[in-house]
């Protein structure tokens, strides 16, 4: 990846990247936050070896860690905290064994309530037929070959998993469904039954989904309350600027309630935890009734408790709404029940394969 530009390289090389970078700079100290996170299978392995070898060498290690099951071996002493105060401190053995620190990371498991009546849709679509079919697609920037000879339908009953390595394309496929991607016009693609570049506008397309992902989490508006987030999701925007009223208010309120974040509509988004956050943002995306819904790694920097409550949601989501569930991951272990598709990067001697399947 040595010749790409930083916006070509998945979140798993960026975070690699980043720290050769910090390593070359030889410090006294490296502070490691989450390094684990966002990388695949292989990755993950390699930065362990890596993160062990820093244990061993003349560099002072301070990683911070969501999941128990993240902690190096080499660790010999942990410091555990709670709402920004220290609970537990000493050396690693003794903390684990603490009862405090496994209550900590095993809370009991939130309420989730009965979801609101659908929204209506500003649109209407055809009575049949996949929601998205795409037919040889390929994509390239200049010499660096990033999908080939796609071929994908997502039926009206299928909530999909889509999975592969670091870098594999990922995030190159959702972009070209979602309208991002000006390499979809002139190919065979059919998203709601339009062919693409027939005349609708991006927004046409956008509508349809609702998103959840790690950069929306990053970039969204700050000095917002909860609800002010969640009702933010009828009009597609990082941050309100538009009038709203007590349709919105009601349709937010419950949607929180359903997801056990009522007694957080009027606070500040800020001020929540980053888990409480990603379930606010959940709640955004469902608010206007999509159909299909986005999650591109949405388990991607939560601790094993949000992590399980995510998943939990999206399956109470699956179950009880109109729609289809699209699930973006890296890891095997974070897929909901709901999932019906699979869509896997299998690689190859010159890239990856896109294969369909159950």
């Amino acid at each position: 990846i040595l010749q790409r530009g930083l916006r070509f390289i998945s979140t798993g090389e960026m975070r690699k990247t980043l720290l050769i970078k910090a390593i070359l700079s030889e410090p006294a100290m490296l502070i490691l936050d989450s390094p684990l996170d966002g990388l695949d299978q292989a990755s993950e392995q390699e930065m362990r070896q890596v993160i062990d070898e820093l244990l061993h060498s003349t560099i002072t290690v301070l990683m911070l860690c969501r999941q128990l099951e993240d902690i190096p071996s080499g660790i010999s002493h942990i410091m555990a905290l709670e709402q920004g105060e220290i609970l537990a401190h000493g050396e690693r053995d003794n903390i684990l064994a603490d009862a405090r620190v496994k209550a900590l990371m095993n809370p009991p498991a939130a309420d989730l309530g009965e979801l609101p009546p659908a929204a209506p849709r500003p649109y209407q679509l055809p009575d049949t037929g996949p929601l998205l079919e795409l037919h040889n697609v390929s994509v390239s920037y200049g010499d660096l070959e990033v999908l080939r000879d796609v071929n994908w339908t997502l039926e009206r009953h299928n909530h999909c998993y889509v999975s592969g390595p670091n870098g594999c394309g990922k995030t190159t496929l959702l972009s070209l469904v979602t309208g991002d991607n000006h390499k979809a016009y002139g190919q065979d693609i059919t998203l709601f039954g339009i062919r693409r570049g027939s005349g609708e506008s991006v927004w046409d397309i956008k509508q349809k989904y609702g998103q959840l992902d790690t950069q929306l989490h990053l970039n969204f508006a700050r000095g917002m309350h909860v609800l002010e987030v969640v009702v933010s999701g009828f009009f597609d925007t990082i941050g309100l600027f538009d009038d709203w009223g007590d349709v919105q208010r009601d349709n937010a309120d419950q949607w929180l309630a359903a997801l056990g974040l009522a007694r957080y509509s009027r606070e500040s988004f800020d001020a929540l935890s980053f888990g409480l956050q990603r379930m606010v943002l959940l709640a955004r995306a469902m608010v206007k009734s999509p159909v299909i819904l986005l999650l591109d790694e949405p388990t991607l920097g939560l601790d094993g408790h949000h992590r399980k409550l995510m998943l939990r949601a999206i399956d109470h989501i699956a179950g009880n709404c109109d729609t289809r569930i699209i699930f973006v991951s890296h890891s095997a272990g974070d897929t909901p029940s709901c999932i019906n598709q699979h869509l896997s990067f299998e690689p190859r001697d010159e890239g990856f394969e896109v294969v369909s399947g159950k």
